[in-house]
């Protein structure tokens, strides 16, 4: 028996024709179609996973976004000083003089202070002393607003004109439990042991909010019948912005010079920014728990590939009896893998999308959701689809096709 030429041997066993990319997409796609309730399930798990990440990552971006906005409109150069503690343990206070020390540094913008006094405020004299609903009275300067970012929702700010009589500015919480809603001169509210006039009523701020449970007076008003010492209790200070650290640094021996370890100093903004940090931390706890329940998603796809390949077995040996290589079965699978996972990747991402911009407009933040989290969605669905569809496909390929053909 005469051997072959490898010329021959080459007729005898033509080669497996080779698969396009759209030939191996369309063979994939088929077992998709074939199967749509288990494809639904299952990439619905995978969706669920991704839209809990990118809604996570979403919504922390977008409050992120509006506390920059925030803090752009109110400032970070905000600075206040109030007073400590004393040597001997006693409440300290500030001197009379510290609003003119401040204001004369040569990093200051403005400054404006308010001084807590011990009256009371009421809707009527009829009310019980002992019911003060948690309402404190400043005497405040006119000059306030332009330090703090202070807004007039309604009626007006304290003035040259009426700051010398009694007349009252009102925070919004303590408007709201005094009941006043349209401040004039007909609006009044029992302060001290007279009537003082409503002028005003300010708008939330975030960065005094001392001042929102507040009832404000003039500062001559408030020494001339509410018996106020005169000393401020929080002096208000905008530093420029490229120097407020170096202002920070001096501001407490400026405010007392004989004793500047008896004066605190703070950052109003860095309170806020302290919060956005608790709420990261917290989305970090979220985006794990996200990535658990991608993971789940995952163990889902493969269980459906698994099922599928033991299903398909009389259609791997029908493409194997036709020539189809173990290469090729492999592609199949793993393309039906990664196909099914880019599913659910792509509506979870579609998903998160959503739940970000509804809560984003249910808190009032601008909707941001980050290009890198919405791209990395997609590609750790791929990931996860290759990962889940590599035994299933390897299993597939192995598959003898006399036997396959048999038990199917």
């Amino acid at each position: 028996m005469t051997a072959r030429t490898p010329r021959e041997a080459g007729r005898a066993r033509p080669r497996a024709a080779r698969m396009s990319p759209a030939d191996v997409l369309r063979v994939g796609g088929s077992g998709l179609r074939s199967r749509p309730m288990r494809v639904f399930l299952s990439a619905l798990g995978i969706a669920i996973g991704i839209a809990a990440m990118v809604g996570v990552v979403g919504i922390s971006t977008s409050s992120t976004e509006d506390l920059n906005r925030r803090l752009n409109a109110l400032g970070t150069n905000l600075l206040t000083v109030t007073p400590g503690q004393s040597f001997d343990g006693d409440e300290a206070h500030l001197p009379a003089g510290a609003v003119d020390m401040i204001g004369n540094m040569p990093d200051v913008e403005s400054v404006s202070a308010v001084g807590k006094t011990d009256a009371n405020v009421f809707r009527s004299d009829h009310v019980p002393e002992e019911e003060t609903g948690g309402i404190s009275v400043f005497a405040a300067r006119t000059d306030l607003p332009e330090t703090v970012g202070a807004e007039v929702t309604a009626g007006r700010w304290l003035n040259a004109a009426n700051a010398r009589y009694p007349a009252v500015v009102l925070g919004p919480t303590a408007a709201e439990q005094l009941g006043v809603r349209d401040p004039g001169p007909d609006t009044q509210v029992w302060l001290g042991d007279r009537w003082f006039s409503v002028v005003g009523v300010l708008a939330p701020n975030e960065l005094a909010p001392d001042l929102d449970s507040g009832a404000l007076v003039g500062w001559g008003v408030a020494e001339r019948y509410l018996g106020f010492d005169g000393y401020p209790t929080t002096v208000h200070t905008r530093a420029e912005e490229t120097a407020v650290n170096e202002v920070q640094e001096v501001l407490g021996p400026t405010a007392n010079p004989e004793n500047p370890s008896e004066v605190n100093v703070s950052r109003p903004s860095d309170a806020l920014a302290a919060k956005q940090a608790t709420d990261d931390t917290l989305s970090g706890l979220l985006l794990g728990l996200g990535a658990v329940a991608l993971l789940v998603g995952g163990v889902g796809v493969a269980n459906t590939m698994v099922i599928s390949v033991l299903e398909r077995r009389s259609e791997i040996g029908l493409r194997r009896a036709l020539g189809a290589t173990r290469g090729q079965i492999r592609g199949q699978f793993v393309c039906e893998s990664q196909l099914l996972s880019a599913l659910g990747g792509i509506g979870g991402v579609l998903l998160g999308i959503g739940v970000t911009t509804g809560y984003a407009a249910y808190q009032g933040w601008p909707s941001v959701v980050p290009a890198w989290a919405m791209a990395g969605g997609v590609g750790a669905t791929l990931l996860i689809g290759g990962l889940a569809g590599f035994y299933p496909a390897v299993r597939a390929a192995r598959l003898p096709p006399t036997e396959a053909l048999a038990t199917g």
